[in-house]
């Protein structure tokens, strides 16, 4: 058995801070850079990683081929004449199409955040519209973006208010559309953006010369590249990702997480370090994006990396280490953000670790659940536990994230070094467990805290009752369970080290079934438990469906006291109904039933995970009209609320009987 400080002097920092640089090189923008899904430059960069995995001595490098929708971005410059001057403005782009024959003449107008209400009065048909939005606090791109496609314009071109890209008012930013690709969104500076508004000053609309070529190619072949170190155990995986397109140069996003993987793969084969089981290093495409018109249409990649090209993965991976943004600090500590499964495990592995390089102020934590945000989600429903370095914290996520300022002037070597330590660590005290590490108890714990039960009655009552009697049940045996599995495992790590290697092999052999069962359950309880509300947020079913009723019930109780402004506030927030305020029905209509109304391969990991839905799209808009006059009657929209409320028990009631009938199954019988 290798020492973990000989493990660790093998690891070359500057090797992958210059992979990093190395990847910046293919370009589908020759000024702004860009790596989309599907382009040449994903392509040459796929080509060169292969090569890169090929030189450091990975085994069986593969190319694996997915299909997603892909996108070139070629080129997006505006012009407009200024004080008998010619100015040129670089933008940035979304996945949609739009290609000029060179200059071509446009008209551009405002139209503030570009709402349905601020295009009363306003013609648009043909013309650019100039919007500023903040994706962070209000509302994603596609809504703005599709309310001015259908009022006619030709394109919106989008300003940064607050959200993203705050670094510079020269900042351009980019996101996935999660909208159709006709119609056509680019990203313009605040900078370059006060310049037409000035202009605008004096009248609604000005001339511009736009010379732009953005193409979406539908079902494209795009490639995975994945290289191995060989193990005693061929079939019993250890999975570690991270993507390689990116918008701009990409170079903490994600260029530093896959240079850290190839980093990490390059000390375990020159320390001469012979893992039990295979460890695979899979560089993922189209994580940013890579699906026409769907409000799942990142991590397309890794969705048909386990869906489509590897579904054997599953039952075999026991875990897939995710990498993102890890050579900066995100807040005060490190964190990995894991599965709920995985995070007794994780905090008993920090709690036995060397002293490593010190890069942040506080301890590293284990946080959990894993969100909707990168590739480890479409692992972990698949049936593969994970986790990633958590990368949401801090401020650059609102500063520089997806703008041309993610480059190396954030770089800090020793958060980069931390993770390196950190995550070669980890893989080698997961390569030395004879049964996947994964406790359910946290599963069961955090399901049984839901709030809300008490406005439940009759027989909904006792169910719930019963299942959250269940729940603690469960959560106790999951804990039994757990210490029987570490037993174990830590009796294979003692005969590894005694070097009985005989009877450390017979001990993993007869422990295989328990192997399988674990994994089997963990698949079980990404079916039954994990769900995502409208925003991505990832929850349980009943906590989803308890949040809706109290606030539908709230919003009665205000509505009888004819207070429609409370109930307005309280509306607001159930499902995606937000939207019924902003922007007009065929828009609100559009990315609702977009969710529900596609084939499982255009929704891809989010299929079956949003909750039934009700619409209120006409009785928001009816109480806003009668928000306007004194004693308005609301009899028939507390009638309506009251049977929305009627169907959200039913849906409560059916949850809750599948948990109690799979908690029965799998842990009580």
């Amino acid at each position: 058995m290798h020492t973990r400080e000989h493990l660790l002097e093998h690891l070359d920092i500057e090797y992958s801070y210059k992979l990093a640089r190395r990847m910046e090189q293919f370009r589908s923008n020759e000024v702004l850079g860009y790596r989309p899904a599907g382009s040449q430059a994903e392509f040459k960069t796929g080509e060169m990683l292969k090569k890169e995995m090929e030189s450091i001595g990975l085994s069986q490098v593969t190319k694996d081929a997915v299909t997603v929708d892909g996108w070139e971005f070629k080129k997006a410059v505006l012009a407009v004449e200024t004080k008998g001057k010619r100015r040129e403005f670089q933008l940035g782009a979304y996945q949609t199409d739009f290609k000029t024959d060179g200059f071509e003449p446009f008209s551009l107008t405002y139209v503030g955040k570009g709402t349905e209400k601020d295009y009363e009065g306003r013609e648009v048909q043909g013309k650019l519209v100039l919007v500023d939005i903040n994706q962070r606090d209000e509302w994603w791109i596609n809504y703005p973006v599709y309310q001015a496609h259908l009022k006619g314009a030709k394109a919106l071109i989008a300003v940064q208010d607050g959200g993203y890209g705050e670094i510079d008012n020269e900042a351009l930013n980019a996101q996935d559309i999660a909208g159709p690709s006709d119609a056509a969104a680019f990203s313009i500076s605040r900078k370059d953006a006060e310049v037409l508004k000035e202009l605008l000053k004096e009248k609604e609309e000005i001339q511009v010369f736009f010379d732009a070529d953005s193409q979406v190619m539908p079902s494209c072949t795009t490639y995975n590249i994945c290289g191995r170190i060989p193990g005693k155990h061929p079939e019993r995986m250890i999975l570690l990702s991270a993507h390689y397109d990116s918008y701009f140069s990409g170079f903490q996003d994600d260029n530093t997480a896959v240079a850290l993987m190839f980093g990490i793969a390059k000390s375990l084969l020159e320390s001469g370090y012979q893992p039990n089981n295979t460890i695979v290093f899979c560089a993922m495409a189209a994580e940013e994006w890579g699906v026409i018109d769907s409000d799942f249409d990142w991590s397309a990649g890794a969705y048909e990396q386990i869906f489509t090209a590897h579904p054997e993965w599953v039952g075999k991976v026991i875990a897939d280490l995710n990498f993102e943004l890890p050579a900066l600090a995100h807040g005060t500590r490190a964190r990995i953000r894991s599965c709920y499964e995985y995070v007794r495990y994780l905090e008993e592995f920090l709690s036995n670790l060397p002293l490593l390089t010190q890069a942040y102020p506080e301890e590293t934590k284990i946080t959990a659940p894993i969100e909707t945000w990168s590739d480890d989600f479409s692992m972990a429903i698949a049936g593969i536990p994970s986790m990633v370095n958590d990368f949401t914290g801090g401020s650059f996520m609102e500063t520089h994230y997806h703008s041309q300022f993610d480059n190396d002037d954030y770089y800090d070597e020793q958060v980069y070094r931390l993770h390196h330590e950190l995550f070669l660590l980890l893989i080698c005290e997961l390569d030395q467990t004879a049964v996947v590490p994964l406790c359910f108890a946290p599963v069961m714990s955090r399901a049984g805290k839901f709030h809300g039960a008490e406005a439940a009655k009759g027989v909904l009552s006792k169910k719930l009752d019963v299942m959250k009697q269940y729940l603690k049940e469960a959560e106790k045996k999951a804990e039994q369970d757990y210490q029987k599995v570490q037993e174990q495992n830590r009796a294979y790590r003692r005969l590894l080290k005694e070097k009985r290697f005989e009877e450390a092999e017979e001990l993993f052999e007869s422990l295989r079934p328990l192997e399988q069962k674990q994994l089997a359950n963990f698949k079980k309880e990404q079916d039954t438990f994990v769900r995502i509300d409208w925003y991505g947020n990832v929850l349980y079913p009943h906590e989803i469906l308890l949040k809706n009723i109290r606030l539908l019930e709230d919003a009665i109780e205000d509505l009888e006291k004819a207070e429609v402004s409370k109930a307005l506030g309280r509306l607001y927030q159930v499902d995606n109904n937000a939207y019924a305020f902003m922007f007009d029905e065929d828009v609100y209509n559009h990315f609702t039933d977009y969710v529900f109304h596609q084939p499982r391969e255009r929704l891809k990991w989010g299929y079956g995970r949003i909750m039934e839905h009700e619409k209120l799209y006409t009785l928001v808009r009816s109480l806003l009209e009668k928000e306007k006059t004194a004693g308005s009657d609301f009899e028939s929209e507390i009638l309506r609320l009251k049977k929305v409320c009627e169907k959200q028990y039913t849906l409560l009631e059916k949850y809750t009987d599948k948990i109690t009938e799979v908690l029965k199954e799998t842990y009580l019988n």
